[in-house]
């Protein structure tokens, strides 16, 4: 429900006040009324006014020294001032002190009305203004990425530098390590900001339809289009377009996106207008494109192009430092929105925590803290609330310089344990089928514990 606005009127006659009061009333308004500075201050004090109504000539305190003292107090207030003895210099001393407007008695309804909603819609477009350039200017700091290593400290470092510039990037690390972050922190830091940062996830869609999500298509291009659609590219004009998991895309795809690229230029599927679209292109792998390109199965002249400007995203186990830092966010995060009180995380699952391998990375740490949230029942997190794979790493380190053999044994025994012994689900986590996953159980003479 919109919240309505809150006015006070302040003038020493009686019949002013009420006019003025069930004026308001009518337009939906709240209103107060004062019959003095005096009153009017306590009032002030006591409530948030969307809009003051001053008279200017008043017993006591004056409606202009009112004026400069409600401005001390709230700068911001929008204030007008009212007056049967106008004068162009008070008009100007009045703006000049800060007042919004000046009006005669007597009021016109009608031009009072509109002045007010006049002042209220610019006062409103100022603070819806002022809300989305500081949730631009929050998001746009590097911040965003947790971390004080010094590979982090790097890698703020190269954001950024080349935001600065409208220069190709390609962002490469493992999996949860942080890619589409720092695509997007190189977006807000740019010039681009205010315009889209268009993302295409390239491994998630065939070629067929990639293509299409790329460049958009013309109705009836192929079976299911039945209207015209913009593609990403379009879509990213002015701004940036991230293209993840860039190392998926077929041979045709990698062709069609090299002319993109260096053209700016490209046409829908099944059209034939050439569409110009101005976006800056950032992408990202987690595979090695040296060799896919001694592979022949990425285009060297692609890679080369999209290689302008590389950042490398250390993985979690090279930057330990940052997991207590990491750790504490996601658990701020998911005890806000889970609305539960847990302060902090005990010594001992910060030790597992510490020495985890985190294969899955950041993105596997937020999902650890996730769960543990979900499960604590203490004021901290404990070693029993974090995911088996984590609370039992030791037997992982015990195999350390043990025989294949024992591994798997240990391996097995581990999975068995994690699952309650449910041997479809073991089986289905080991790759193997149940009849294998019995006759390694039998072999190493593994036992379900009483």
């Amino acid at each position: 429900m919109e919240k309505k606005h809150r006015i006070l009127v302040v003038d020493d006659e009686e019949i002013v006040r009420q006019s003025l009061l069930a004026w308001f009333k009518e337009d939906g308004y709240e209103v107060d009324t004062a019959e003095n500075a005096d009153a009017a201050l306590r009032l002030f004090e006591k409530g948030k006014y969307s809009l003051i109504l001053l008279d200017i000539k008043m017993p006591g305190m004056s409606g202009m020294d009112l004026l400069v003292k409600l401005k001390e107090y709230d700068p911001d207030a929008i204030i007008i001032l009212i007056t049967a003895y106008a004068s162009v210099s008070s008009a100007v001393k009045a703006l000049k002190s800060g007042a919004y407007d000046y009006i005669t008695k007597p009021i016109d309804p009608d031009e009072l009305s509109h002045i007010v909603e006049k002042a209220l819609y610019q006062k409103n477009l100022e603070n819806e203004n002022v809300k989305l350039k500081e949730s631009i200017d929050e998001i746009s700091k590097p911040d965003n990425l947790i971390g004080e290593s010094h590979q982090m400290k790097e890698i703020y470092s190269l954001i950024n530098t080349v935001a600065q510039t409208d220069t190709t990037v390609l962002i490469l690390g493992e999996s949860g390590t942080g890619k589409e972050l720092v695509a997007k922190a190189i977006h807000l830091n740019s010039k681009r900001k205010y315009f889209p940062l268009v993302t295409v996830n390239c491994g998630a869609l065939p070629e067929s339809l990639l293509e299409s999500e790329l460049f958009g298509h013309e109705k009836g291009a192929f079976t299911g289009a039945h209207y015209r659609r913009k593609g990403k590219f379009e879509m990213a004009n002015g701004g940036t377009i991230f293209l993840d998991e860039i190392g998926t895309i077929s041979n045709k795809v990698q062709v069609e996106l090299l002319r993109v690229i260096e053209t700016k230029q490209f046409t829908r599927v099944g059209g034939s207008e050439t569409i110009s679209s101005d976006f800056r292109v950032i992408a990202a792998t987690n595979e090695n494109l040296d060799e896919l390109v001694k592979e022949g199965v990425f285009r060297e002249d692609l890679y080369y192009r999209l290689n302008v400007f590389t950042i490398h995203i250390p993985p979690l186990r090279e930057r330990i430092e940052d997991i207590p830092l990491l750790a504490n966010y996601f658990l701020k995060k998911f005890t806000t929105s889970m609305n539960k009180k847990i302060t902090g995380i005990s010594d001992e699952a910060m030790s597992f925590m510490l020495k985890y391998r985190w294969p899955g990375n950041v993105r596997e740490l937020e999902n650890a803290i996730e769960r543990a949230v979900v499960v604590c029942r203490t004021d901290k997190i404990q070693l029993e609330d974090l995911p088996f794979r984590i609370s039992n790493n030791s037997l992982y380190s015990e195999v350390e310089d043990k025989s294949l053999s024992e591994v798997e044994k240990r391996h097995i025994a581990l999975v068995l344990k994690e699952n309650n012994w449910n041997i479809s689900k073991s089986a289905d986590d080991l790759k193997i089928d149940r009849v294998t996953l019995y006759n390694k159980i039998k072999k190493y003479g593994l036992r379900k514990p009483e």
